[in-house]
C-alpha cells in the first residue's frame, strides 16, 4: 500500500523525469544526484573493480540521457536504469579478455578488531566472493539484486525481463550452490 509520501515521490520523480525529457540540463543533474549512489554500489557489485565501476556509471547515465525522450514516465526510473546498467555491465565484461586481479579492499583499516577476527572475516569475505564468482552469471546477478540491494522479486523480474517465477528459481539454485560451495564455514 502506497503511503503519502510515496505518491508524492512518485509524482516529484515523474516532474523531474518530465523536465529531463524536455531538455532541461538542471532537471538531468538532479536526477544522477538521486541515483548515483545506487549506481555506484550495483556497478561496483557488477564490475569487482572500483574504476571500471566507476567507468560503467558514467556510461549508463549518458545511455540513459540518449534514451530519456524513450522512457515512460508513468513507469519507475530506477528498475528501468538498473537494468540498462546491468546490461551495459554485461556487455562490458563479455568484452574482457584480461581478468584482473582483486584489489586492496580500502575499507580495511589496521588497528580495528582483533587480528584473528578480521582474518576470519576476510577469509569468509573472500570465499563468499569466491563462490558467487562460481554461480552462473544470471543466478548471481538475481541474487546481488534481491539478497543484496533488496530489490523485491517482482522488480529484479521487471529488471531482467523474467517472470518472477524465474527470479524465484534463479534464487533457489543460487541459495543450493551457495550453501554446498560454503558448508565449511556453516558447521
Amino acid at each position: 500500500m502506497a503511503t503519502g509520501s510515496d505518491s508524492a515521490e512518485t509524482f516529484d520523480e515523474r516532474a523531474l523525469l518530465a523536465r529531463v525529457q524536455a531538455g532541461e540540463s538542471g532537471a538531468f543533474d538532479l536526477l544522477v544526484q538521486r541515483y548515483l549512489p545506487k549506481a555506484r554500489l550495483v556497478a561496483r557489485r557488477l564490475m569487482q573493480n572500483p574504476d571500471d565501476a566507476d567507468d560503467l556509471v558514467q556510461e549508463a547515465f549518458l545511455r540513459a540521457l540518449e534514451r530519456i525522450a524513450t522512457f515512460d514516465i508513468s513507469r519507475a526510473f530506477d528498475p528501468w536504469f538498473t537494468r540498462l546498467l546491468m546490461n551495459l555491465g554485461t556487455d562490458w565484461q563479455r568484452k574482457q579478455t584480461v581478468r584482473r586481479t582483486e584489489s586492496h579492499d580500502p575499507e580495511t583499516f589496521p588497528g580495528g578488531s582483533r587480528p584473528d577476527r578480521e582474518t576470519e572475516r576476510s577469509e569468509l569475505r573472500s570465499s563468499l566472493q569466491q563462490a558467487m564468482d562460481q554461480l552462473p552469471d544470471r543466478q548471481r546477478l538475481v541474487v546481488t539484486l534481491f539478497e543484496i540491494d533488496g530489490h523485491s522479486t517482482e522488480e529484479v523480474a521487471e529488471m531482467l525481463h523474467v517472470s518472477q517465477v524465474t527470479v524465484r528459481w534463479h534464487l533457489h539454485q543460487a541459495r543450493k550452490a551457495l550453501r554446498e560451495m560454503l558448508k565449511g564455514w556453516m558447521e
